[in-house]
């Protein structure tokens, strides 16, 4: 039974919101992607610290260590008293994290602002459980592309601004002898900052509710330790799930591959010519992230939906995987006289993958959660927290595998975790091969 044009209208109302929330949330958190790197270097230099790689996988992997200890709260909480209410205070941590994190004068410091920042950040579950709030399965897709579309925008904005604004005091005189001269990745933090109270606002005045009080889970008192100990039974119990449980391992595979190249990407282009890295500066990594960002704009918010019109979102897994696992492998092999030539057409292979993965993923999840009858928030909590597992391993995995191989010769070498991202790629795809079939029951939202 499909809607009417008043409620077409408000369902329209709602995805817009949500896509604007979603947008601004996400320039705040690629801002601190293109100098992450070179403030964990600053400040590992300052405290005698060599084992740049080692700090740089360690404070990225604050952030997912913390979303993975409290996505299935925020999930299963959300299925309690709403959406709306867990995407605000994620909104609210991220004001008070970035801020703390550009301020940051040791990593210890910054590591707990990273740390906490993710802790309170609940938006992807539940802004992927709001969707499927209010959509039908065949609606799921192209919807999740949607908000896919919103992160990719603001990835697009956010390194560039990121990047653009790091340093001031080093490249406009108004800003010499300032706070921004001592802390002179705070400027771009402050923006974060201010873009999350917008955001915020945005969800408080504007954003409704997707759940209704009918629909949550009934609870007589909030008891968070009994809350974290269900949600992570119930995570347990989704991976023993048939279907979900080879979906999440598809996820957790997938998202370690790619994020151990998070820890390494920028390692490798502000590494030394001499050495064989590219030279960059913060603002040319900046640049790649708004070009990897662009990418995904176009694939999450026009491609997929033709796609998914003509391929089940089973069959594009795969595919995706292998497209992701090209790229990675490919990027230690630009060169300085053709690093731009080499990593723009990179970039966009890997995002072009990533674009195509993330939806059709989350989409087949939630078709999978509705034909075995279960909650939508706490299956997509887990499927965050199965993805912010492997975002705690990748990080630090590539450190560490970058610690131990960047000055080594022969097959061991800087490009050699470049390579085991292509492993687990390749690996992952033999995994998705074995997912069932998507199911085909529909009903009416």
């Amino acid at each position: 039974m499909g809607m009417d044009e008043p409620e077409q209208e408000t369902v329209r109302g709602q995805l817009l919101i949500l896509f604007l929330v979603t947008f601004i949330d996400m320039i705040g958190f690629g801002i601190v992607i293109p100098f992450l790197t070179y403030l964990v270097e600053d400040l590992a230099v300052e405290g005698g610290i060599t084992a740049i790689g080692l700090w740089v996988g360690l404070v990225m992997t604050a952030y997912p260590m913390a979303q993975f200890l409290s996505a299935p709260l925020w999930g299963s909480l959300s299925d309690r008293i709403g959406r709306r209410p867990i995407l605000m205070v994620g909104l609210i941590g991220n004001t008070f994290c970035f801020a703390l994190f550009g301020l940051a004068p040791t990593l210890f410091i910054a590591i707990v602002a990273r740390f906490l920042a993710g802790f309170f950040n609940g938006n992807i579950a539940v802004a992927r459980a709001y969707i499927g709030d209010i959509s039908r399965p065949d609606q799921m897709a192209s919807r999740m592309g949607l908000i896919g579309a919103s992160f990719g925008l603001g990835f697009t904005f956010g390194p560039f601004i990121g990047g653009e604004l790091s340093a001031p005091a080093e490249r406009w005189t108004i800003f010499e002898g300032t706070i921004f001269d001592a802390y002179p990745y705070l400027l771009p933090c402050l923006v974060a900052s201010t873009l999350s109270i917008v955001s915020l606002l945005l969800a408080r005045t504007r954003l409704p509710e997707s759940l209704p009080g009918e629909a949550r889970v009934q609870t007589e008192k909030l008891d968070w330790g009994r809350t974290m100990k269900t949600s992570f039974t119930r995570l347990f119990t989704s991976m023993r799930a048939p279907a979900i449980g080879s979906l999440l391992l598809v996820t957790m595979l997938y998202s370690f591959g790619f994020t151990i190249m998070h820890a390494v990407f920028i390692l490798f282009t502000q590494m030394s010519p001499d050495a064989g890295g590219l030279g960059f500066t913060e603002a040319q990594n900046g640049r790649v992230f708004a070009v990897i960002g662009l990418t995904g704009i176009v694939v999450q918010g026009g491609l997929i939906r033709p796609l998914s019109k003509r391929f089940s979102s089973r069959s594009m897994l795969p595919v995706a995987v292998v497209v992701t696992g090209v790229g990675l492998g490919a990027i230690p092999y630009a060169s300085v006289e053709y690093a731009w030539l080499w990593l723009l057409p990179t970039s966009i292979i890997i995002a072009s993958g990533s674009g195509i993965f993330q939806p059709t993923s989350s989409g087949l999840m939630a078709s999978y959660a509705r034909d075995q009858d279960r909650e939508l928030g706490g299956v997509m909590g887990a499927m965050e927290s199965a993805s912010a597992f492997a975002r705690i391993l990748g990080p630090a995995t590539g450190g560490f595998v970058w610690t131990l191989t960047v000055d080594g010769a022969g097959w061991l070498n800087y490009r050699s975790v470049f390579h085991l991202c292509a492993i687990i790629m390749a690996i992952t795809m033999i995994v998705s091969l074995r997912l069932p079939s998507e199911p085909t029951s529909t009903g009416s939202k």
